[in-house]
């Protein structure tokens, strides 16, 4: 079944001119409508269709966030690292050395960890693991970013099975305990005798920044027009009512400027030294260059999160498989057992179905739901939530991925790209803030704006010219529009990205 589109020849486009366009009129003057020559005056419905219901998305962030206020032009904050000591890297087979190439997490220097300065010392009880198989051992000697690991067992790497001596693979070694001799020192020896290495192990501290933008709009008309009266009565998301139509355009504009403040939120990115935006946009300010832009929460999730794109295909990733492997990343990062669930239209029927397909008696799709059905209960076919192993996920609708004018029309173009939505741990985290020193919980998500006694800048807005209260002789009405503010994603492990 295919869906025309139609709808798309509606007037639905805002218009650069501040003022009516004469497609928003009746012409009584065109030959068509036989003009005023005719003597029946046509029944005028004057108030404006609402025809796409509410336009606005913004919500989102209100929903899954807060907002908190900041004086400094960046924010920073620092977040815990792993208890448990856990590398990637090679290893010789006929040897056991092991040369340590990234933390756990795939860090490596450039991602804040240093591989010569890991934490496996002398006399420690390691799991080395390699595609072949496993082994246990102890840790003889360090040397940098390689240490020489024993095994405990009678074979050998080169003795088993698939394994060519001389050769390397990939591995994963876990430390998970300590052996030590009789009447031996501490760490750093092995048999009594000396050794070098790292006597303790100190945590990593990670720290993550972001910056805020600033963000502005504008919106001018003309005195005379101000004061100009239309024949359609218009509505809008901001209240405005009446039969004047700039308070319509000024109203559309603020709902819009609105709707850039969380999507600009969203979708943020930062700019890299190579952008040629760096030379053509950002070029005269100070301050700017590398470090303009900002990191939204589709791109932090990108970055330091985690990101699903199904087992199954495209936008067929709503089945359980997919939740088990989402279990299973969760349980490896924070465990956080409630999360929110944003998504579009399509991800949204299609965890329906796959939560309808649980009940033995649903083959024919009209017993889930509403459970106790009758002739005259309408069906309740779809679910706001369900529990998988020890977590509990909430869902809902997120208008930004299902309106054609926002991502879902970029989602219907791009479909390897295309974001199905996003997962948000619930609850609170515990972060060191260095401006105040101290710990605080704060929200996994939050916009920090910038602000002082002085000035406010979380959303500004001011009106200038002659109109109303004159401040200059211009005869015109401008509206100015200003934020200033970027968001922080704590915790981004446990978030979910889905494409």
């Amino acid at each position: 079944m295919a869906i025309s589109n139609p709808g798309g020849n509606l007037n639905s486009v805002a218009a650069p001119q501040a003022v009516t366009l004469a497609s928003n009129y009746i012409d009584f003057t065109h030959a068509d409508t036989a003009g005023w020559a005719q003597q029946y005056l046509p029944d005028l419905m004057d108030k404006e269709a609402e025809v796409f219901g509410p336009r606005t998305i913004s919500g989102f962030l209100s929903q899954v966030g807060a907002e908190e206020s900041m004086t400094s032009d960046q924010v920073i904050w620092s977040e815990q690292g792993r208890l448990h000591l856990s590398y990637t890297g090679t290893v010789v087979h006929d040897t056991s050395v092991v040369t340590i190439l990234a933390d756990i997490d795939g860090n490596v220097d450039a991602g804040g960890f240093d591989p010569t300065d890991h934490g496996i010392r002398l006399n420690d009880q390691v799991l080395v693991s390699v595609a072949e198989g496993t082994y246990k051992g102890i840790c003889t000697a360090h040397s940098g970013d390689t240490v020489t690991i024993a095994p405990y067992g009678a074979e050998h790497m080169d003795d088993l099975a698939a394994f060519t001596a001389g050769a390397t693979s990939a591995c994963t070694v876990l430390v998970y305990g300590s052996e030590f001799n009789k009447g031996v020192g501490g760490q750093g020896t092995y048999g009594g005798v000396s050794a070098s290495g790292p006597k303790t192990v100190t945590p990593k501290f990670k720290s993550f920044t972001n910056k805020p933008i600033i963000m502005k709009d504008f919106y001018e008309i003309s005195g005379s027009d101000v004061s100009q009266i239309g024949w359609v009565e218009i509505a809008g998301e901001e209240g405005q009512n009446g039969y004047l139509w700039y308070l319509k355009a000024e109203g559309d504009t603020r709902a819009r400027f609105t709707d850039y403040m969380e999507m600009a939120m969203l979708e943020a990115e930062k700019i890299v030294a190579t952008s040629v935006a760096v030379d053509t946009v950002f070029s005269g300010g100070a301050g700017l260059g590398t470090n303009a832009g900002t990191e939204g929460l589709f791109a932090a999730i990108t970055d330091r999160g985690n990101v699903t794109t199904g087992v199954t295909g495209v936008n067929a990733a709503t089945d359980l498989a997919e939740f088990d492997a989402i279990l299973a990343e969760f349980d490896s990062q924070g465990a956080i057992e409630e999360n929110m669930m944003f998504v579009n239209r399509a991800t949204s029927l299609a965890m329906d179905d796959m939560l309808a397909s649980m009940n033995s008696y649903g083959a024919g799709g009209t017993s889930y739901g509403v459970f106790n059905n009758e002739e005259d209960m309408a069906l309740n076919l779809g679910f706001s939530g369900f529990r998988r192993g020890s977590y509990d996920f909430y869902k809902s609708d997120m208008r930004y991925l299902n309106d054609k004018a926002t991502r879902g029309g970029i989602n219907s173009r791009d479909a390897v790209g295309a974001i199905r939505g996003v997962m948000v741990p619930a609850g609170t985290s515990s972060v060191y803030d260095q401006q105040l020193g101290k710990n605080l919980k704060r929200p996994f998500l939050h916009v920090r704006y910038r602000a002082s006694q002085t000035d406010n800048r979380k959303f500004k807005t001011w009106v200038t010219g002659s109109v109303g209260a004159a401040t200059s002789d211009l005869d015109a009405m401008q509206i100015n529009y200003l934020s200033e503010r970027c968001l922080v994603v704590q915790g981004a492990n446990n978030f979910m990205l889905m494409k």
